[in-house]
């Protein structure tokens, strides 16, 4: 399943959102060709030539001999020129020839002995990908449990077979699973379980109802008991397709790295679920600064020793959010997403605002 969800992600189709008659402005410092390496994504490329990367698709739109330019591979090389029209174009040239690529219909033609560059760096967001998982509470409470073993142990590795609770049906296989941790909104509200995929199993056949004995597989963690397990079904894919939000708003609730201090390329949680984004929903992060209680001697709301009813006839100016980087979705369960800083140009903490780029 890891392998097919790689797949989409790295061959995406960037769909912006904007109408084609939109004016791309190039940064000054773009150059006027660049060779693409391993270990580029596209909106690092993207990043080199526009201050808005999410608007990428735009700058292929007039390059009518391209069919597929998100399929760019190391070695390519891009060059940027300017139609009659004075739109900016960017163009893929051979390596070798030094020559425009003219493609039929069909796409690329030639075998390319390497993967093309994905949208985002897959090696930070894959162990998500794989195994991220944001379940309903009382979803997770209802799942069959591992109880213990005939050596009495309470932790459990690879080979280990362990006896368990079953539900009616058996499933060919299981992921064993533990709650890592609650995640909540800025109000308190239960967005959802935090998931960690602690090891497989393979279910044994028992003519014992309600219960049979599992083997554990491939375990990344000790299991326990008490450690819930999942039906291993493959999931849908979810294809990772670049757009702007438009009037969508959240916040960041949560780091999957439980860092406190947050930058580029650190994972994050949204509180923001199917019903708001999608894999490649790119938003603005913004930070609102305390509020300020306007008089003689104006004074911060946060200012420790602050006396609030001293300004109780002071008036309250709320400081406007300024955006301070830029975010990916590229995970989204029922209430809430994962999603990766792509830009930042300050430290970013929880409860920081996302809201269209």
């Amino acid at each position: 399943m890891g392998s097919i969800i790689k797949t989409l992600l790295v061959i995406v189709l960037l769909v912006p959102l904007v109408s084609i008659a939109d004016d791309i402005d190039i940064k000054g410092t773009a150059p006027h060709t660049y060779t693409v390496k391993k270990g580029d994504t596209l909106w690092d490329i993207s990043s080199l030539y526009l201050d808005k990367p999410w608007l990428w698709p735009e700058l292929w739109r007039n390059n009518v001999h391209i069919k597929n330019p998100h399929l760019i591979y190391p070695g390519d090389q891009l060059r940027l020129r300017y139609n009659e029209q004075g739109e900016p174009v960017l163009e893929m040239v051979r390596e070798t020839q030094k020559a425009e690529i003219k493609l039929t219909p069909q796409g690329r033609m030639e075998k390319k002995s390497v993967n093309p560059i994905p949208a985002l760096p897959w090696s930070i967001i894959q162990p998500y990908v794989d195994n991220g998982l944001v379940m309903d509470k009382s979803d997770y409470e209802k799942l069959p449990h591992l109880l213990g073993n005939h050596d009495g142990a309470v932790r459990f590795a690879t080979g280990d077979l362990v006896l368990s609770r079953a539900n009616n049906t058996t499933p060919e296989s299981y992921r064993i699973i533990r709650q890592q941790n609650e995640i909540r909104d800025s109000e308190g509200n239960l967005l959802g379980i935090q998931i960690r995929h602690v090891a497989d199993a393979k279910p044994l056949k028992s003519e014992v109802e309600g219960q049979h004995l599992v083997s554990v597989k491939q375990a990344n963690f000790e299991a326990k008991r008490g450690d819930k397990l999942l039906p291993d079904v493959e999931e849908e894919p979810q294809q990772l397709e670049l757009e702007a939000a438009t009037t969508q708003q959240g916040q960041i609730v949560d780091s999957l790295e439980q860092h406190q201090l947050l930058g580029k390329y650190n994972v994050v949680v949204l509180d923001l679920g199917d019903q708001d984004v999608s894999a490649g929903t790119t938003m603005g992060i913004y930070l609102q600064g305390p509020k300020i209680f306007d008089s003689e001697n104006p004074k911060y709301d946060v200012e420790s020793g602050i006396v609030k009813s001293t300004f109780d006839n002071a008036n309250e100016v709320q400081q406007p959010a300024i955006k301070v980087g830029e975010l990916v979705v590229f995970k989204v369960f029922d209430k809430a997403s994962y999603a990766l800083i792509t830009r930042s140009t300050k430290v970013i903490k929880n409860g920081a605002l996302v809201a269209k780029p």
